[in-house]
C-alpha cells in the first residue's frame, strides 16, 4: 500500500465489516467510517425496552438459505454462530378480504425453501465480524460528504469537516445514497453516476412490524404463522419467534411508503393488531410489545425515489469506478453479481471488492 495511508471503507454494514475483516486477515490497515451511531446498516435486531428476556427481533433481513447461499453458510460455520430453522410447520392462511375468513392451506412438502435464522438475530453476525477487528477500526458518527482525487494521484475523503487520506477506498453505501449525499471532485462521469442512481436500494421502500407475544399460540392451532394477504396492511406475514421462549409474528407492508407516513406509526400498528386478530383470533390482541421500522424514513438508507414500490426485481451487479479512479471500489448488496438484496449478496460483493483491491496492489 502507499505509505502509511489506510484503506478507507465507507459504511459499517455487513459489506463494510466483511471487507474490513478480509483486509485485516491480509495485514492491510483499514478504517471504517460510519454515519450512524451503530454498526450493521440495514441489519437491525432490536430488543423490547425493559424486556430483554423476550429476545432480539430482526427489523431488517431475517433469513439465509443454506442450499444455495454458500458464502454466508461457510462464514456462519467459521464464526461458530448458532442458527435455527425458520418455523414453517402447519397450515398457511390466505386472506382475500377483511370481511371474509382467511382460507387455510396445507402447502406441499418442499414448497418453501429451507431457511435459517440466527439465534440473537442477524445482529449476532454483525457483532461477531466486528469483534474480529482491531478496536480502533470503526469510527461511528462519521459522515463522508466528499471524495477527492488529488493532483498527485492520491485520494482523500471529507468527513465531519476533517480531511482523511486513503490508499484506496471501498464504498459500501447504497448506490443512490452515494449519488445523493457524496460529492466527488472531479465530478463522476455521467454513465457512472447514472449507474448509481439506477440501482434501487433493496428494502428502502419497505417497513417491518413485529408483534411479540408470551408464546407462539398460533402453533397450537396448527398454523405456521405464514400468511399471504390482499387485505392488509401486512401483505406477507411469518413466524418471527425466537428459538426459545416468546412468540412473534412479523410482516411486510402492502401499503406504499407515502401512505404509511401519512397514517403515522401509532395508526399503522393499530391496523396491524386488528389484522392479526382477524387472522389468528382474540389471542393476537394480547400483544406484549410492538416493534416497527420504516426504512423509507431512514435517511441513511432511502432517498425520495425509493418510496416508489419495486415492481420488478432490480437489475443489480458490480459498479466499476475505473473511469473516475482506479483505487475506488464499490461493494454492498446492490453491487453483487448474484443474490443482490440478500445477506449473501452483501458478503459476495465484499469478497469481490477486496479481491480486486488486492490484485491491483500486487501488480
Amino acid at each position: 500500500m502507499n505509505g502509511n495511508d489506510p484503506v478507507i471503507i465507507v459504511g459499517a454494514g455487513l459489506s463494510g465489516l466483511r471487507a474490513a475483516s478480509l483486509l485485516n486477515e491480509q495485514g492491510v490497515k483499514c478504517i471504517i467510517l460510519e454515519a450512524r451511531d451503530r454498526i450493521g446498516g440495514r441489519v437491525l435486531s432490536n430488543e423490547v425496552a425493559d424486556r430483554p428476556d423476550l429476545g432480539r427481533f430482526d427489523l431488517g433481513p431475517t433469513w439465509f438459505w443454506p442450499r444455495y447461499e454458500r458464502t454466508i453458510t461457510k462464514l456462519v460455520e467459521e464464526l461458530d454462530l448458532k442458527t435455527f430453522e425458520q418455523y414453517s410447520a402447519g397450515r398457511m392462511l390466505s386472506e382475500r378480504s377483511p370481511n371474509e375468513p382467511a382460507q387455510q392451506h396445507i402447502l406441499p412438502e418442499g414448497a418453501m425453501e429451507r431457511s435459517l435464522r440466527f439465534v440473537g438475530g442477524v445482529q449476532s453476525l454483525i457483532d461477531r465480524i466486528a469483534a474480529t477487528l482491531p478496536p480502533e477500526t470503526i469510527r461511528l458518527h462519521t459522515r463522508v460528504t466528499a471524495i477527492l482525487q488529488e493532483e498527485n494521484g492520491m485520494f482523500s475523503l471529507e468527513a465531519n469537516g476533517e480531511r482523511i487520506r486513503a490508499s484506496a477506498i471501498i464504498i459500501t453505501l447504497p448506490p443512490r445514497i452515494v449519488a445523493q449525499n457524496v460529492t466527488f471532485r472531479p465530478e463522476l462521469p455521467p454513465a457512472l453516476r447514472a449507474n448509481l442512481i439506477n440501482k434501487p436500494t433493496w428494502m428502502a421502500g419497505q417497513a417491518k412490524a413485529v408483534a411479540i407475544y408470551d408464546r407462539p399460540f398460533w402453533r397450537e392451532q396448527g398454523l405456521s404463522g405464514f400468511v399471504s394477504s390482499w387485505a392488509g396492511p401486512l401483505q406477507e406475514i411469518h413466524d418471527a419467534s425466537p428459538d426459545t421462549g416468546a412468540g412473534a409474528l412479523f410482516g411486510f407492508f402492502g401499503i406504499p411508503a407515502k401512505t404509511r407516513q401519512d397514517l403515522g406509526e401509532e395508526k399503522i400498528l393499530e391496523l396491524v393488531v386488528e389484522q392479526l386478530t382477524r387472522l389468528f383470533g382474540p389471542s393476537a390482541e394480547n400483544v406484549r410489545a410492538l416493534l416497527y421500522k420504516d426504512w423509507s424514513s431512514d435517511a441513511a438508507t432511502a432517498v425520495e425515489e425509493d418510496a416508489e414500490p419495486l415492481r420488478d426485481y432490480p437489475s443489480y451487479g458490480p459498479i466499476t469506478a475505473n473511469s473516475w479512479g482506479e483505487k475506488i471500489y464499490f461493494a454492498g448488496t446492490e453491487t453483487a453479481y448474484e443474490q443482490g438484496g440478500h445477506l449473501e449478496g452483501a458478503l459476495r460483493s465484499a469478497e469481490r471488492a477486496v479481491a480486486e483491491l488486492m490484485k491491483h496492489y500486487s501488480r
